[in-house]
């Protein structure tokens, strides 16, 4: 108990926050109070100003909203106004509430600022907006420790236990720096590169020389975002070596399969024999590649169906590349027409029919032969060209079987339905009860 009361007012009398306020003048404590409350009345005028201009937002009320609550507006301007009054004077620029006050608007700026980023940057599902959280929250944890003075104490704890790793000692506040510098430093990488992302996308390269340079802007943007952040914190970089053997052996026995799937991703896209927007049919299923993602592909079928294929697999077995020399697909069906039927008038009712439906290609033009003379009709098949097979084949199919018919019936043609005539020879049994039989 006297060691932890102590402590409380060892923090009471260190605390910067208590500090400020009880060596003040009454007058030194107004004129601060003053200075900070026109500050932030002039940081909400602009600011809703800014924002309103920057959103083109309709009324001032949601541009006063957005800059209140989340937009970058109102901490920008009142930490540029708070800078510029500090300096105006050297009284000033040593009164403490003042001080305070700045890392205060700088840790809202960057608050606000990562969740923007985050924001428009990137999707809901990524993990992106967790690390967001994460940096937030640890900045606000910092603020009030300094605010409260014990952040020495802490550093201090931390900093007393401490492992040796060669001639490299890590201390666990050296650690803390590590992580919260790889953090920020993952942030800043993601938002730069989803940028340079978004502007390569739209370059006129190739879809699959588009994603593989994509894939490898990011990882070369990480790996040096974290090796930046190790050597800013004081790691050297020398005792990472370590963990390579072990990377090593990790990669070769469990990674393995893994390591495979990344490389043949790469070697897919540089190849192009498999490319985003290509109908595919891998073992017993066949639909379009919607995306080349470093461990697998994901391929759609025309039910809506998605199908997750690891890379390796795209490359160690035989794929039907349904797209690979020509995007158009070839679809058939097969119609059986009576015997009496004048068949080149049935050949050509059949074509200009399946002609007719609109997802059908004039060139090439579909075909109709007589395929084989059937037990109870002739069977003529129709092959035609598609251009849209992602959109789905069981609906041109429909289409065209009900052109077909509609073609066939106005026409008076027969489709007949298979039938079977018993006969009994005669004298030989008694006659058959139904007659129809006959």
């Amino acid at each position: 108990m006297p060691a932890c009361s102590f402590l409380v007012a060892r923090m009471l009398i260190e605390s910067p926050l208590i500090e400020a306020f009880y060596h003040q003048t009454p007058e030194q404590l107004r004129l601060q109070a003053s200075i900070l409350l026109g500050v932030v009345v002039l940081g909400a005028l602009l600011g809703t100003a800014l924002e309103k201009q920057a959103r083109k937002l309709p009324s001032w009320r949601q541009a006063f909203h957005a800059s209140w609550r989340y937009g970058l507006g109102f901490p920008f301007v009142a930490l540029i106004t708070l800078v510029l009054v500090r300096h105006a004077s050297h009284l000033l620029l040593n009164l403490p509430l003042l001080k305070l006050a700045l890392p205060l608007l700088a840790v809202l700026l960057l608050v606000r600022l990562a969740a923007s980023v985050s924001r428009h940057r990137f999707s809901k599902d990524d993990g992106i907006r967790y690390l967001v959280r994460m940096i937030s929250f640890g900045l606000w944890i910092t603020l009030a420790l300094h605010l409260a003075g014990i952040l020495p104490e802490i550093r201090e704890a931390l900093d007393a236990l401490s492992i040796t790793l060669g001639k490299q000692r890590l201390s666990g506040w050296t650690l803390l720096k590590g992580v919260a510098s790889i953090a920020v430093t993952l942030l800043l990488a993601l938002w730069v590169s989803s940028i340079l992302e978004s502007r390569l996308m739209r370059s006129p390269l190739d879809t699959s020389l588009r994603l593989v340079f994509t894939r490898l802007l990011r990882s070369v943007v990480l790996l040096v975002a974290v090796l930046t952040a190790l050597q800013m914190v004081g790691i050297d970089l020398t005792v990472l070596s370590v963990f390579g053997g072990a990377l090593g052996v990790g990669l070769g026995l469990g990674l393995q399969k893994i390591a495979a799937n990344y490389v043949s991703g790469f070697v897919i896209l540089l190849e192009r024999s498999l490319r985003v927007g290509d109908n595919v049919r891998v073992e017993a299923f066949q639909g379009q590649i919607i995306d080349i993602k470093t461990r697998y592909t994901l391929v759609r079928s025309a039910g809506g169906t998605d199908s997750i294929v690891p890379n390796e697999m795209l490359i160690a077995n035989r794929i039907e590349n349904l797209s690979y020399g020509d995007p158009n697909v070839w679809l058939s069906t097969a119609v059986g027409v009576s015997y009496d039927t004048d068949v080149e008038q049935a050949l050509a009712l059949i074509k200009e029919a399946t002609q007719s439906v609109p997802r059908v290609l004039h060139s090439p033009a579909p075909s109709a032969v007589l395929d084989a003379f059937g037990d109870s009709a002739l069977n003529i098949t129709v092959g035609y060209w598609i251009a849209d097979p992602e959109n789905g084949t069981l609906g041109v199919r429909g289409q065209v079987n009900l052109a077909i018919w509609h073609a066939l019936k106005s026409h008076g043609i027969e489709i007949p339905f298979p039938q079977r005539v018993v006969q009994w020879a005669a004298g030989k049994g008694q006659e058959p009860a139904n007659p129809s039989l006959q």
